[in-house]
């Protein structure tokens, strides 16, 4: 009867976070597209769905809601979903879509569908290879060998945004990183931007009157009389072409400039906006966790480093060793235990709050980056194969977050994965990410004002 009442709390979780997901496809990915495919909606609704259940499961862990017999159960179910899904069915329509949208390929679309899954499996399996993911005692069609693969690509996405987000974070909300911008700056750069219209629009106005005298002269003096006169108007080419032509090229010059001075000019107006942002309480509040992030960034950076150097990996969890060393500290008596579990809790749901929600965010902005009617579909696919692969190797990394009693559940369904492994490999990856977003955030930054200031 438990394990009724247990499943039945899971499917309305489910329900749940599939009407979420379906409203977040409505709403903020398709809501200027028509929906032309609802598989392709149900499929992200679904992979929405079961990935915030394995965050849920993970509450429950702690918590100890539930069965422990049906917690097991609804791990092991959920995982053998989430891996059907981002395994087997997305890569396969995502090949059924690309084929689609390739006329010559529509009569054997399916075919040329399963040809693309069999390529995209060959080179998934491959990737397995170099890495030390698990034991080889583990069977071709074993869950150790998706769930591990899964994990590598996973956790590289995890690593590149955690890299990027450390570093870009504290490079929007600081003040100091914005230029001083005036009112003098951003006319002087709008009358450029004038003169520049109005120079390409003297000589469109230049080409039109050539064209006509042109047209003119053509109509009274070039009429073509007889054979050699019709080849002569041929061969020949009307006087003033060739200034029509260099005229063009001056042209398409100065509507480049011209874009590029439009560009420049609402950068101009958003940093304007920023710094008046800056001074009122929110802006301020911002600037402020600008400076704690870039104190984060920083400990993040030499703490990756030290892990890569001496082959660290910490078997306690940080608020179980943060709390020890702090009773340790200042010798008062502290439930150690009793704490952990429950600060253990916050700093999990922390953590998955601000994973999805950050998640979300990069995927619309990422949609609406390079969307279109005909490839809409396609990137929604990919999108849902990147968030089921970024939940999944998310339980994989907060497995350490989590006090020792708690992750016997999440180690037996996951395996006998190499968990070491993965946290060194997001070390390295985090560590590339955040020093290549710190030289590109500089080189920009630097080149900023260079370009403002060039006449």
């Amino acid at each position: 009867m438990s394990f009724l009442i247990d499943s039945s709390i899971m499917i309305t979780s489910q329900i749940l976070f599939f009407g979420f997901g379906w409203l977040f496809f409505m709403r903020q990915l398709f809501k200027d597209y028509e929906v032309r495919q609802y598989v392709v909606q149900v499929i992200f609704s679904v992979t929405f769905a079961f990935s915030c259940t394995m965050f849920e499961l993970i509450i429950f862990e702690i918590l100890g809601v539930l069965n422990s017999s049906s917690r097991y159960f609804h791990w092991k179910m959920n995982l053998c979903v989430i891996l059907l899904i981002l395994v087997f069915m997305v890569p396969f329509y995502i090949g059924y879509f690309i084929v689609s949208n390739i006329r010559l390929l529509h009569k054997q679309r399916l075919l040329f569908s399963c040809l693309l899954w069999l390529t995209f499996m060959y080179f998934f399996w491959k990737l397995g290879d170099p890495f030390p993911i698990l034991s080889p005692k583990h069977g071709i069609l074993s869950i150790e060998q998706l769930i591990s693969r899964v994990g590598v690509i996973g956790v590289t996405l995890m690593a590149l945004l955690s890299g990027f987000g450390a570093v870009n974070c504290p490079y929007t909300y600081m003040s100091y990183f914005l230029r001083n911008v005036t009112d003098t700056d951003i006319l002087a750069l709008e009358r450029r931007l004038l003169q520049t219209m109005d120079m390409i629009i003297s000589k469109k106005k230049r080409m039109a009157m050539t064209r006509r005298t042109m047209f003119q002269k053509g109509e009274e003096h070039n009429k073509p009389s007889g054979f050699w006169g019709m080849i002569k108007s041929v061969t020949t080419s009307a006087p003033g072409s060739e200034n029509l032509t260099l005229i063009q090229q001056e042209v398409d010059a100065l509507e480049e400039l011209s874009r590029q001075l439009f560009l420049e000019t609402a950068d101009l107006y958003a940093t304007k906006e920023r710094i008046e942002y800056s001074k009122t309480f929110k802006g301020k509040y911002f600037n402020f966790l600008g400076y704690f992030f870039s104190i984060y960034c920083v400990w993040k950076i030499f703490m990756a480093t030290i892990n890569i150097v001496f082959d660290r990996v910490g078997k306690t969890d940080p608020v179980t060793r943060g709390i020890e060393i702090t009773v340790n500290y200042l010798g008062i008596q502290f439930d150690v235990k009793f704490w952990s579990q429950h600060i253990s809790f916050i700093l999990v749901g922390i953590i998955i709050v601000t994973s999805i929600r950050g998640l979300l965010i990069t995927l619309t902005k990422f949609f609406y980056a390079i969307s279109s009617s005909k490839s809409s579909n396609v990137i929604v696919l990919l999108l849902a194969q990147i968030m089921g692969m970024y939940f999944v190797s998310s339980v994989l990394l907060i497995r350490m977050s989590m006090p020792l009693e708690y992750r016997t559940i999440v180690t037996e369904v996951l395996g006998e994965l190499q968990f070491n492994f993965y946290h060194r490999w997001f070390d390295v990856i985090f560590l590339v990410s955040a020093l290549s977003s710190i030289l590109f955030l500089y080189l920009a930054h630097k080149q900023a004002p260079e370009k403002h200031m060039a006449p």
